[in-house]
């Protein structure tokens, strides 16, 4: 395997290249090296790709050893960086912030490859206003006993009239997996709680044209074989794979964006590869090129959450690990380091400065089922659809509610 490091020019930017040689994509073999997947950055980073991610904080999923290796999450970009690259500070659930990476050029984006980023995942903001999300995302998540082809169903048959009803225009792409990603562009006048709202008033109105197909259940034994919403794909700091981004799959597919007709046609996932689409894009241009054009209201959106409040419908689950940052953190004050949650009354006085005017009786009933939840459970380790998460959910929802 060659280690030499080369330059490569990327619109007037040098960017150092090593390992080329490096497999990243074993099943590919001389096609699914580290170079390859360079050269496919190289090749969509000037066009589709960027204007997908410019001035979006942007996390990155790498792979140093390819994807048989040991897989890195990175939010932060290193201290130590070329200085074409530049930061975004954004704020997690937590309260606590980091310098995320902020790409404004190609070279950012080979950069990542460089660094063994097989997929790039933009959060829905641009920066710097990285609290008002310009995007609202659908995210068709295929359960077991379900496939692609029963998400393009929902896709196709059910989301795209109910958008069309509502005159909103959203875009398709393809996940890189089983799934359909579904982006709207929203003007930046509402924050996260009120996008996740909209999001979840078109879930539940997408569910409600076919039950048996559609699901908006968080508990995952209850969503049997249908296609969940992921409503939380519009909290903050969730992230979808990028348009144009490569998957960690053995023959490198592609979340490739697709015309409505492309997708009600015969397409599947397996055809969308970091080799076929560069061709793809070459001959048929970007079906996301419009995507910027039209910033669209969520005020259709939050008609149907007001009108499924007075139905009681309410708010729906938060992750698990979400829900306990948000509250222990009071989300923007900081209020509570994750050291001094050890005892019930600690918990209890976090729950209490998270939220204003929240009563003794339901800061200490969320205290108490937090306090009893496994400590793993408890450190965001695992989530679990245990009646207690359910009572612990419960109470939660009462705390959301009153900080609304």
């Amino acid at each position: 395997m060659s280690g030499e490091a080369e330059e490569i020019d990327v619109d007037g930017v040098n960017v150092r290249i090593t390992n080329r040689d490096k497999v990243f994509f074993p099943k590919l073999g001389a096609a699914g090296t580290k170079g390859a997947l360079i050269d496919y950055y190289r090749s969509v980073a000037s066009g589709p790709m960027l204007t997908a991610l410019r001035d979006r904080p942007t996390h990155l999923q790498r792979f140093p050893d390819g994807i048989e290796g040991e897989q890195i999450y990175q939010k932060r970009v290193p201290q130590k960086h070329p200085d074409y690259l530049q930061t975004c500070r954004v704020t997690f659930p937590s309260g606590r912030t980091a310098d995320a990476l902020r790409v404004t050029h190609p070279s950012a984006i080979v950069w990542a490859a460089q660094m063994g980023a097989i997929t790039l995942h933009p959060w829905q903001v641009r920066c710097p206003n990285t609290d008002h999300p310009d995007e609202l995302r659908i995210d068709l998540d295929p359960q077991p006993g379900t496939g692609f082809a029963e998400a393009r169903t929902v896709a196709v048959d059910i989301l795209k009239p109910v958008l069309d009803e509502l005159g909103l225009v959203g875009y398709p792409k393809t996940s890189g997996g089983r799934g359909i990603h579904v982006f709207l562009r929203i003007a930046t006048d509402w924050d996260f709680v009120a996008v996740r709202r909209a999001g979840i008033a078109l879930a539940r109105e997408v569910q409600r044209r076919d039950p048996d197909l559609v699901t908006t259940s968080w508990w995952k034994e209850e969503r049997g074989q249908r296609i969940f919403i992921d409503y939380n794909q519009n909290a903050r700091d969730r992230t979808f794979a990028a348009a144009y981004s490569v998957r960690p799959t053995p023959i490198a597919t592609v979340s490739t964006p697709l015309t409505w007709e492309e997708l009600a046609a015969a397409a599947t996932p397996d055809d969308y590869t970091m080799s076929t689409v560069p061709a793809l894009v070459a001959r048929r241009g970007d079906p996301m090129a419009g995507l910027d054009s039209c910033a669209q209201s969520i005020e259709p959106l939050l008609a149907l959450a007001a009108a499924d409040a007075e139905r009681g419908l309410g708010d729906l689950p938060y992750p698990f690990d979400f829900s306990r940052k948000w509250v222990c953190a009071g989300v923007s004050n900081g209020i509570a380091s994750r050291s001094r949650l050890r005892s019930r009354n600690a918990l209890r006085s976090c729950a209490s400065k998270a939220v204003d005017r929240v009563d003794d009786q339901t800061s200490g009933k969320l205290a108490t089922w937090l306090f009893r939840c496994p400590r793993r459970v408890r450190s965001g380790g695992g989530v679990r659809s245990s009646s207690m998460d359910r009572k612990w959910h419960s109470n939660f929802a009462v705390v959301q509610r009153r900080a609304r």
